[in-house]
């Protein structure tokens, strides 16, 4: 994983080949392909495990999950998620850019690309469901809507637009997806 990490960020997507990342990793091709899949399950697994971090080989619902689960009310839950997209985005949004890049030369890849973001759409919605048991979303918001508000605030790339090209500091992010998500969900 760490060797096809290095090699998308540095090289792109369509640069990096298994038969590099298996040289890097010192492994044979065919150990990739029977680990993991082709590139573009590759480039998807790269980005897993970065986004889950030190609690990695937990996944990140599990990990979200379990934070959820620990959160008292409904500021906690918007506390939690405002902190988990300042602590995910600096470590995984150039992968974010190599999956746009791999999704615009690879029909496989933009189905990878297509299927990370309806699940993270539905992982949002867990959220939702536990800002509403919480007693938010009382505005009338469905579970469906507000994890749609979510996935956008917390989408990679309204962080690089607003962190990378906007210079905005990481607490200002923060601070930022907190309060738009407490003023359209609390």
């Amino acid at each position: 994983m760490e060797a096809a990490r290095q090699l998308f960020l540095s090289r792109g997507y369509v640069a990096t080949t298994i038969g590099a990342v298996a040289e890097q990793a010192g492994v044979a091709i065919q150990t990739i392909y029977n680990s993991v899949g082709n590139k573009a399950a590759l480039l998807s697994a790269v980005v897993d495990a970065t986004a889950a971090g030190p609690d990695a080989p937990r996944t990140v619902p599990e990990t979200m999950r379990e934070r959820t689960a620990a959160a008292a009310d409904a500021g906690a839950v918007l506390a939690l998620l405002a902190d988990w997209f300042a602590e995910v985005h600096p470590r995984s949004s150039q992968l974010f850019s190599v999956m746009r890049q791999a999704s615009a030369v690879d029909a496989e890849a933009a189905k990878v690309e297509r299927d990370r973001a309806e699940t993270r759409l539905r992982n949002y919605a867990e959220a939702a469901a536990a800002l509403r048991r919480r007693g938010a979303l009382t505005s009338g918001m469905s579970d469906e809507q507000a994890a749609a508000v979510i996935w956008s605030v917390g989408h990679p790339d309204t962080y690089r637009s607003l962190v990378l090209d906007f210079a905005w500091g990481l607490e200002r992010y923060r601070d930022w997806v907190h309060v738009a998500l407490k003023a359209a969900l609390a």
